[in-house]
């Protein structure tokens, strides 16, 4: 006779593991452990890239070429306001197209909206993801990187931008733009430490959000966007202009992309050693702070 075995049914359950919180543990701070943030997470980094950039446009009709035609817009908007309506001229050589001055504004203005991006940005990056704080141990640290990635995207079409209008306009291209990143870098470590501050301030005091935006505005103002550092008349005020964190990165972005100069490199190397030095203290404060982030939230 067959015998049939039913297997009993289990009187116990074991319950799942659920998803740590954030680890309370003293996280790292040594400049290696800066650098491992985006190393060791450049995976995850670069996809949450994409997902921002791709979200930015979701919807529209033409997704992301609007990456493309939005700085090309500006530029006419300002070559026919600055060059054909108020006719502000750089210099007052014959050579000097009437495109000059809003090509050379532009670039200005690429480095000041690469800052301002990010910077905005910043005070709410862990507050706009507070399910990753909350629910599953995740890198924090790494937003600043995801919010510097989206800005360098639209930074570099508006760079391709300019770089074709250069070409049209002036029949040459500068070899100096290879040297652009070098000029950059210093530039995005600043921003990298000023945003991981921002975003861990933006957690306790949530008034950051509202005054970053006009902080930004009065740096815009105060550097050599709209005005040229020789052009100012008192050397005191020269002096002060160029503490501004936007100068050094605008002049020698114009100096490299549109002059064919080489950068100037003692100030170069100046800005490079306090962005290096804002870069860690923006990121230790960050590690510091995060633990609390959960009770907050």
């Amino acid at each position: 006779m067959a015998t049939t075995i039913l297997s009993e049914p289990m009187t116990t359950t074991t319950p799942m593991p659920t998803a740590p919180l954030q680890s309370r543990s003293r996280p790292p701070i040594s400049p290696l452990a800066m650098v491992r943030a985006l190393t060791g997470h450049r995976d995850l980094v670069w996809q949450m890239v994409k997902r921002d950039v791709v979200g930015r446009y979701r919807g529209s009709a033409m997704g992301l070429l609007w990456s493309f035609l939005h700085p090309l817009l500006m530029l006419l908007v300002y070559t026919f306001a600055f060059s054909y309506v108020l006719r502000v001229r750089l210099t007052q050589s014959p050579n000097e197209t009437m495109i000059d001055f809003a090509i050379w504004l532009f670039a200005g203005l690429i480095v000041f909206g690469l800052f301002n991006e990010i910077i905005t940005r910043a005070p709410t990056l862990i507050l706009g993801n507070s399910a990753y704080v909350k629910r599953i141990v995740f890198p924090l640290e790494i937003f600043p990187f995801i919010t510097i990635g989206s800005a360098l995207i639209h930074a570099g079409m508006s760079t391709l931008v300019l770089l074709i209008a250069f070409v049209g306009f002036h029949q040459t291209i500068h070899w100096t733009i290879v040297l652009f990143p070098l000029v950059l870098l210093p530039f995005l470590l600043l921003t990298l430490g000023l945003a991981w501050f921002l975003a861990s301030l933006g957690v306790f005091l949530r008034d950051v959000a509202q005054t970053v935006g006009i902080a930004c505005m009065v740096l815009l103002y105060l550097s050599p966007v709209f005005f040229r550092t020789d052009a100012i008349p008192s050397p005191v005020l020269q002096w002060l202009v160029f503490f501004n964190p936007l100068t050094i990165p605008t002049e020698n972005t114009r100096r490299v992309l549109l002059d064919g100069q080489l950068p100037q490199m003692l100030p170069l190397a100046i800005y490079s050693g306090v962005a290096l030095l804002f870069a860690w203290l923006g990121f230790a404060w960050f590690q510091r702070t995060k633990r609390g982030f959960a009770d907050v939230l």
